[in-house]
């Protein structure tokens, strides 16, 4: 069963999001699956959420990534089931599974400047979201 086939809700658009940042370097690493679980396991914003539908997310996503335009059609149903208000939450979760790995590979940043502009996140905004990401993810 892929998404198209269900309604995309906001909270998959999230998942979906973190997903397509986490394949983004063609490698899902196991921190960056933690992180994922995490944030669905604790935010309020993933209250009710089925987690049995991260996996019907993640396969559309990568079902989308195979394709040439996958990347536009995948901010398109982003786009369509996010609300604006979510924005900011989203680029937030993706900077979290960017950093999760102690790594920021090329790929990725390309993806997290694409998804500032496909959700229209302003620069400063964006560069605080950044800078959170980076705080929490430090090491010694």
């Amino acid at each position: 069963m892929t998404l198209n086939a269900l309604p995309l809700t906001a909270q998959d658009s999230l998942v979906a999001i973190m997903i397509a940042v986490s394949a983004s370097d063609e490698t899902i690493r196991t921190s960056e699956l933690m992180t994922i679980q995490r944030i669905v396991n604790h935010l309020p914003v993933f209250a009710g959420y089925d987690d049995d539908r991260i996996a019907v997310v993640a396969q559309t996503v990568f079902d989308l990534l195979e394709e040439v335009d996958g990347l536009d059609a995948l901010f398109g149903l982003v786009r369509d089931a996010l609300p604006e208000k979510l924005a900011e939450t989203a680029y937030a979760m993706a900077c979290d599974v960017a950093a999760a790995d102690g790594k920021l590979k090329e790929s990725e940043l390309r993806l997290l400047e694409e998804i500032r502009y496909e959700l229209n996140i302003d620069r400063l905004h964006g560069a605080a979201i950044e800078r959170g990401a980076r705080a929490r993810h430090m090491t010694l």
